[in-house]
């Protein structure tokens, strides 16, 4: 057998339709081919690996120690494939549906509120991914996307969700609630508008601590950090309202202004639509509206 070479798939294709079998010819039209060719990509097989893996005998066959030993891992390799397989691409396209998103929108607004999705289409499987950079990149292979951004960063098409506003949010437990912004610990996301700085500009305040300020390059990071206590955040409406409602988090501070950026439903072009991409979408609208 050549050193670090594997054989041709179809050749174990045909070696593992023909043991579960023991049929040459049962093979054949399970796979849509003729018994010679089956016939034939096994012998190239055997030849490959240097061993025999049938017993021929006029009218039957039987595995071979070698073949007997060989075929649980071929069989576990088309497994894998197949798991592998579904797991990222679905079952079809009207089934499976990839969603991209960022990481604090999953987090704190999407995840909570999967379970009515997942009950009103159980026959949709989600795969949610979060690129935390450059979104554009991934796009292309996502049946749809929710992208954080202003307007006029957005491709034509994209159908704004909402209109946030950005404040400071922290345990209400933190500094035992004397919430002093002179000595607490400050944290925002990255590479957006509602910093800590324009914040304080809104108000006419000069901001005085801008190197002090701790920076995470997604809002799960922020967020995290003031739900474990370990500073106040600048945050928006979108990722912490719920929080809020639940008393795991509050806003210390009563001013809110409007926040440029916004999440944007980016719909797959229209020959790529499907069932399953229509009915994430209308869900999702029904519950922002509903948030």
């Amino acid at each position: 057998m050549p050193a670090n070479t594997l054989p041709h798939l179809t050749w174990l294709r045909a070696f593992e339709a023909t043991a579960r079998h023991l049929s040459f010819t049962m093979a054949a039209e399970e796979l849509g081919l003729t018994q010679s060719a089956v016939s034939q990509h096994v012998r190239n097989l055997e030849n490959f690996l240097g061993r025999d893996l049938f017993i021929r005998r006029t009218r039957a066959l039987d595995l071979t120690e070698a073949g007997g030993n060989y075929l649980p891992t071929v069989r576990e390799a088309f497994d894998m494939l197949t798991q592998g397989t579904r797991s990222v691409f679905g079952e079809n396209r009207g089934e499976s549906l990839i969603v991209q998103c960022n990481l604090g929108f999953a987090l704190f607004w999407l995840t909570p509120r999967l379970r009515h999705f997942q009950t009103a289409h159980p026959e949709i499987a989600l795969n949610i991914v979060t690129p935390i950079w450059d979104p554009e990149r991934n796009s292309d292979a996502s049946s749809l996307e929710i992208r954080f951004a202003r307007h006029g960063d957005l491709p034509h098409g994209a159908e704004r969700l909402t209109q946030d506003r950005f404040y400071p949010v922290c345990r209400p437990d933190y500094q035992n609630g004397a919430f002093d912004l002179d000595t607490a610990t400050l944290f925002e996301c990255s590479g957006h508008t509602g910093t800590w700085e324009s914040w304080f500009n809104s108000q006419g305040r000069p901001f005085t601590r801008w190197a002090e300020v701790n920076r995470g390059s997604t809002f799960g990071i922020a967020v995290n950090v003031a739900l474990e206590g370990a500073g106040i955040a600048m945050a928006h409406d979108t990722l912490v309202a719920r929080l809020i409602g639940e008393g795991r988090l509050v806003r210390p501070f009563d001013h809110a202004p409007p926040l440029s950026e916004g999440y944007f439903l980016i719909p797959p072009a229209k020959p790529d639509e499907s069932a399953a991409s229509r009915a994430f979408a209308d869900w999702l609208k029904e519950q922002v509206k509903d948030r």
